[in-house]
């Protein structure tokens, strides 16, 4: 197989040759249910039924393969049959005048990564071999809004489902791949926002719609679009009274399906509010107020006991338990130390296990906020921890990678160390964990 440049120049000719290079003859594969189908697994609480997972791995030690991974995205991978699917940007360099013209009108102050170009991929990896299969072109933009430094344009992760691979860059577009055929059902560019960081929220699937939030400085809403089509089946607005600063009205988070009271309902973090919609129409059925200022939440919230649990994410980032009923949910308790700000957190039976964006992992008790210990990791923290194995592994942006005992005390049974940063939220299947770098995808398995 051809070495896919990571990184290009700009230029035609560059991409001529990129374009050149990249032809991947698309290998047919058999389907089976999606064993990984969303962002943090098949319930979207982290969970994972994988068994006989290594403790420690490295260069030569518990590593089947490595695959490297061409452009630049921070999506998690998904899972279904043989194949690992993920999406990457290929990122073709502004000039000075382009950055400028890019530049204006942005009201922030942050680290930002400008482009004049991106084409928005799908990459599959063979789970066998490691080998990659498929690096299908979904779309383009020319000129994107600037990205965070720690951001991509390829970060929300995309969900598969019965060989309709969906995929959501945000303010870019989204789009359906037909896995096994190897071609785009359809793509909507139509939905814009301002990000002002990029995209970071993942999609889901329910029914025929394909439900994801657009929570941008300028416009704030929940979509659902029909995932045959691609057409908007129902769009609706945050309701919530917003801080006045465009920075405070922007989120990055992904919904959760619960049932509440006999009702299914879609759980929507937005920026100082929760939403409750209906996920066949996009009703809105509640919201209810954090009662402190919270925005850019990334962090996906679990739910059990009747509760749910989210974090607030920035400024005075706090821990909120939601008590949850129909028609009046109500806050059970706060917990305002080290909460995260992009880490998703992650609940094992009656213990909340969380990590700071500085690396101190704390557990509380899930039915009453008590905390129960913290412990000091170290390192600085995107990617969100899973639970397989009777285990919790996270790790963190330097490629630290620890292996914690859920209990009632802080123990860390092992740390291995990458040379390669993690954004990505790792998988678990069978008896292997799939772990995404900003250079590969990794096969670690004893």
């Amino acid at each position: 197989m051809t070495t896919i440049p990571t990184r290009l120049g700009s230029g035609s000719r560059t991409v001529s040759l990129y374009l050149a290079l990249t032809a991947i003859v698309w290998i047919p594969w058999g389907l089976t249910a999606a064993e990984w189908p969303e962002f943090r697994g098949p319930q979207g609480n982290g969970h994972a039924s994988a068994r006989d997972l290594p403790l420690e791995w490295g260069e030569g030690r518990n590593i089947r393969w490595r695959c490297a991974t061409p452009g630049r995205g921070w999506s998690s991978p998904v899972i279904e049959g043989d194949r690992i699917w993920m999406t990457t940007a290929i990122e073709i360099e502004a000039t000075g005048e382009e950055k400028a013209r890019l530049l204006k009108g942005n009201t922030g102050d942050q680290s930002l990564t400008i482009v004049s170009r991106i084409e928005m991929r799908a990459l599959a990896v063979d789970r066998q071999t490691g080998a990659l299969v498929a690096n299908q072109l979904l779309m383009e933009q020319k000129f994107p809004e600037p990205v965070h430094s720690l951001n991509s344009f390829a970060s929300p992760t995309p969900v598969i489902e019965s060989g309709k691979l969906y995929c959501n860059f945000g303010s870019y577009g989204t789009a359906c791949l037909d896995t096994l055929a190897g071609k785009v059902d359809w793509a909507n560019q139509e939905l814009r926002i301002k990000h002002e960081n990029g995209p970071g929220s993942s999609p889901i699937v329910d029914g025929d719609h394909l439900i994801f939030h657009c929570d941008g400085s300028d416009e704030q809403f929940v979509v659902g679009l029909n995932k045959q089509t691609g057409a908007v089946a129902w769009k609706t607005p945050r309701s919530g009274k917003l801080n006045d600063n465009p920075q405070f009205k922007k989120s990055y988070g992904t919904p959760l399906l619960v049932p509440v009271s006999g009702e299914r309902l879609l759980l929507s973090p937005g920026a100082d509010w929760l939403y409750a919609y209906q996920p066949e129409s996009g009703h809105e059925v509640w919201k209810l107020s954090y009662e402190t200022l919270g925005f850019s939440i990334s962090p996906r919230p679990v739910a059990a006991h009747g509760m749910l649990f989210l974090s607030t994410s920035f400024m005075q980032a706090e821990i909120l338990a939601v008590k949850l009923d129909a028609k009046q949910p109500a806050i059970a308790w706060r917990y305002a130390k080290q909460a995260p700000q992009m880490s998703s957190p992650l609940l094992v039976g009656d213990q909340l296990y969380f990590v700071s964006e500085t690396g101190i992992l704390s557990c509380l008790d899930a039915r009453t906020g008590a905390p129960l210990w913290t412990g000091r990791l170290g390192g600085n923290f995107s990617s969100s921890p899973i639970y397989a194995d009777g285990r919790i592994y996270v790790a963190n942006r330097n490629g630290s990678c620890f292996v914690i005992e859920p209990g009632t005390s802080f123990k860390l049974l092992a740390t291995s160390k990458m040379d390669e940063a993690v954004m990505a939220s790792p998988a678990a299947v069978d008896r292997a964990i799939y772990l995404r770098t900003d250079k590969a995808l990794y096969r670690i398995e004893s």
